[in-house]
């Protein structure tokens, strides 16, 4: 009687997902607590799953000659060497809606703290002040502009409707909004946000999409948000940006290189510095493991997939 089919499990993934994984029509190795494990591993695998710490490269590939499924317990697969894997014919899957919320709402307490200026009050008050003038200004009438429309972008819109923000976006793949957020031109975008929201996917063609021609295009006084992928954004035009005054201030949940190298930043008194968390609650990371799981068990059932991830469009303004 032949074996199981075997998967990989190369990242760490919610508990309970595991378990349930253990339970299906396969045989699992666990290599999420010694990395060096993996190559071997790899050598009978027939799925691999991952989150963002393994980057799944060409030559990680060639040592698993029998995979026909990467899972990426995650939304964005820019760690997965997707032309390699279609080369192969082996399918890439996602968990495209497991951080839409958790990464939602991580934004929009960036939007609040920047816009109140409530770092610099928080400070000053453990440092034992008590400054009580004017500070910081409403979210009521700015505009938001989105860097990609996509779900996570469109749930922040939502959850901006009450506070009576203005949203925009820029996403050269979506026509028409589902909602009250007008989709413009790369420049208008520039020209009228007040905070700009990088929510794009990376791909080789959009590589610094934001740099120092785009910092200077912002209205004077913007703030810029990013919680999508590092390299979006030219951090040192960023850092000139912030350091001439062009920009008030900027919240970065992810960097060109992780943990960020650039500490004159990251240290930055008008720039908040988050370790890539944005799906990293509690219900997000439970949301990712179970439909990643979900997914492999479909594919080990030889069951159609709900999640396939086409190579990246790609495309600059």
């Amino acid at each position: 009687m032949p074996e199981a089919p075997l998967v990989v499990v190369a990242d760490p993934i919610d508990r309970a997902a595991l378990e349930r994984l253990r339970a299906g029509p396969c045989r699992i190795v666990d290599a999420s607590g010694d990395p060096t494990t993996l190559p071997a591993a790899l050598a009978d695998a027939e799925i691999l799953i991952v989150r963002s710490r393994t980057k799944v490269t060409a030559a990680l590939l060639r040592g698993a000659p029998r995979l026909t499924l990467i899972a990426r317990a995650g939304v964005g697969v820019d760690n997965v060497d997707q032309a390699a894997a279609a080369a192969r014919g082996i399918r890439v899957v996602n968990a495209p809606t497991a951080a839409t919320a958790s990464v939602a709402e991580l934004t929009v307490a960036f939007y609040l703290l920047l816009v109140r200026g409530l770092l610099p009050a928080i400070a000053s008050t453990r440092a034992g002040r008590w400054e009580r003038s004017a500070h910081g200004r409403e979210l009521l009438g700015k505009t938001v502009g989105f860097v990609g429309y996509g779900r996570i972008a469109r749930e922040i819109a939502r959850r901006l409707a009450p506070f009576g923000a203005v949203t925009i976006a820029y996403d050269p793949f979506v026509p028409a909004a589902v909602d009250r957020t007008e989709i413009v031109p790369w420049d208008a975008l520039l020209d009228r946000s007040d905070l700009l929201s990088v929510h794009a996917a990376l791909t080789a063609e959009n590589h610094h999409l934001l740099d120092a021609r785009a910092f200077a295009r912002l209205k004077p006084g913007a703030f810029l948000v990013n919680v999508a992928r590092g390299p979006l954004v030219d951090e040192a035009a960023l850092l000139a940006a912030l350091k001439s005054g062009r920009l008030a201030g900027a919240a970065l949940d992810v960097f060109e290189v992780e943990p960020p190298v650039h500490r004159e930043l990251v240290e930055l008194p008008n720039v908040i510095a988050t370790p890539h968390v944005g799906a990293m609650t509690v219900e997000g990371q439970g949301r990712a493991g179970a439909e990643i799981v979900d997914e492999v068990l479909r594919a080990l059932r030889g069951e159609p997939l709900v999640a396939l991830v086409p190579p990246p469009p790609g495309g600059r303004p």
